[in-house]
């Protein structure tokens, strides 16, 4: 095993939303004051540029960056504006600095064409289980983005209908499973043509113009929609600070630090006082903190409301270019787009519950609980998964037990279908009864997954919540932390292994915060 340092002692938990420790007043009142800074205010230390209609601000790397959220929906501005698109063409990218999130989530955009006119594009994004890591499932406990896997700037993969297979040779060459992934390439793909298809037949029915002005119609009412929610919101400045365990490299209680700003109908998300970025893989490329802010504000915002860049015109995203939040490359950022990204929505709940008390609920278990599983000899193979925990508890009733919650989109792997497709064998699924917080309503268990080794193979688990709990509301108890454990021997929360057949991996993930004064489920 090659574990990451011992960290270091805990001072306190996280704080719920409604009491702040005194280890973190300082951050607090650091964010509370930069908030109110303005890129006016700024100066000449900020300037104005015009792209199209769309005002950006540039700033020196010093300063901060303040941007609204509506140009930040456009995150392929600068992949599709350089190039002379045509018919056919589909661009490959996966470059965390150039357009992505980590380097095993590939993105293919293609554009769309009616009457000989460029008229829209269609995406898809996938994650690969394996990117070309010398870890297997190119999840390792990393510090640079090239230990991370295949860096793909963006290029053509398809050019004007004419596969680049050499390319693509080389790429899926590098990889664990070369076939496999060549047929995950070939869906991608398959995906973005049926996309064009389907989108070209329908603006050949509606027309060019009216696509346009309803497109226009669209995003305007979603702004209106928006800017009426926020009205409703208590004007103000509401903080919050939450922290990360570690960085799996001695760098311990990495603070996650956000101010709400709600004003007018508007609202300005500040970072300001999140800790630099670190030489392990928790740092987040700004796009992956905007997806937190945008998942976030989406679900304090009514159903019906448009998912579309009109939407969140009115919030406005500020960070420090450098810090955990707006990484800079070639910080590593594997765990960034897992790890940091759930803990940058807690934070911001934890903020929200302040201006919304008795509306939001407690912290879900903050994690993914990542675990990668594999072998670079032959056969060569990888395994990916991320494993479910534990709901917090909220106004409306308890937590869930054993559910994917916030930023993770991943479904549960049979064990059927695992062991029947790896040298694995799961020798324990099932409840982690009791880990949920108490309160008036209780929070949701996690679970315990455990595997057998039944081959020699290479593991990596990059977890969160295994010392900082998920915290409670209202006077509810934080869910218990999650474990890992190599044959009974605790494990850090970020650790690579090379395990033996009959060694056995168990994974405890955390339980959600309780919501409310003490009682029972």
């Amino acid at each position: 095993a090659a574990p990451a340092p011992a960290p270091a002692p805990v001072p306190s938990e996280p704080a719920p939303a409604d009491t702040i420790p005194a280890d973190d007043a300082a951050l607090l009142a650091a964010a509370s004051s930069l908030s109110s800074v303005s890129a006016e205010d700024e100066g000449e230390e900020a300037t104005q540029i015009k792209l199209d209609s769309i005002s950006t601000t540039a700033m020196p790397a010093e300063t901060k960056r303040v941007q609204a959220l509506e140009e930040l929906a456009y995150a392929m501005r600068d992949l599709v504006r350089v190039r002379d698109w045509q018919p056919g063409d589909q661009l490959i990218v996966n470059d965390p600095y150039l357009g992505g999130t980590h380097l095993p989530d590939v993105t293919l955009i293609a554009p769309v064409f009616t009457g000989g006119r460029l008229a829209a594009f269609v995406a898809n994004r996938a994650h690969h289980a394996d990117i070309g890591a010398e870890a297997p499932g190119s999840m390792p406990i990393s510090t640079r983005l090239e230990d991370e896997g295949r860096v793909i700037a963006p290029r053509l993969l398809i050019d004007a209908g004419r596969l680049e297979d050499r390319f693509l040779s080389e790429l899926c060459a590098d990889l664990a499973q070369p076939e496999g992934a060549r047929g995950d390439f070939s869906a991608q793909i398959s995906a973005n043509r049926a996309g064009i298809k389907r989108l070209e037949s329908w603006l050949a029915g509606i027309g060019f113009g009216a696509f346009e002005r309803d497109l226009d119609e669209l995003n305007a009412y979603a702004e209106r929609l928006a800017r009426a929610e926020f009205l409703r919101f208590p004007p103000g400045r509401y903080a919050f600070v939450d922290r990360l365990d570690d960085d799996g490299q001695g760098s311990c209680d990495l603070a996650i630090a956000v101010t709400l700003e709600f004003d007018g109908g508007r609202v300005r998300v500040d970072f300001t006082g999140t800790a630099a970025q670190v030489a392990g893989n928790v740092n987040c490329p700004r796009p992956v903190t905007a997806a937190a802010v945008y998942y976030v504000f989406r679900c304090l915002l009514p159903e019906q409301a448009p998912a579309c860049a009109g939407l969140f015109a009115p919030i406005e995203l500020v960070t420090v270019p450098g810090s955990l939040v707006d990484a800079a490359r070639p910080a590593a950022v594997a765990a960034g787009n897992v790890e940091t990204s759930s803990r940058i929505v807690d934070a911001l709940l934890g903020a929200a519950a302040r201006a919304l008390p008795g509306r939001i609920p407690a912290a879900s278990q903050g994690t993914m609980n990542n675990l990668a599983l594999g072998s670079r000899t032959e056969p060569r193979w990888a395994y990916y998964e991320t494993i479910a925990g534990g709901m917090g508890a909220g106004p409306a009733g308890g937590g869930l037990s054993a559910v994917q919650t916030h930023m993770t989109n991943t479904l549960n792997t049979p064990v059927e279908v695992l062991e029947s497709s790896y040298p694995l064998r799961v020798t324990r699924y099932a409840l982690r009864e009791g880990s949920g917080g108490a309160g008036a309503r209780r929070g949701g268990d996690g679970v315990v997954r455990e595997f057998e080794a039944l081959a020699p193979m290479q593991a990596t688990v990059l977890s969160e919540r295994r010392r900082h709990s998920p915290w409670g509301l209202d006077g509810g108890a934080p869910g218990r932390p999650g474990r890992n454990r190599l044959n009974g021997r605790d494990l850090p929360g970020k650790v690579e292994l090379t395990l033996k057949p009959g060694d056995r991996l168990t994974i405890e993930t955390p339980g959600g915060g309780g919501f409310g004064g003490s009682g029972h489920r």
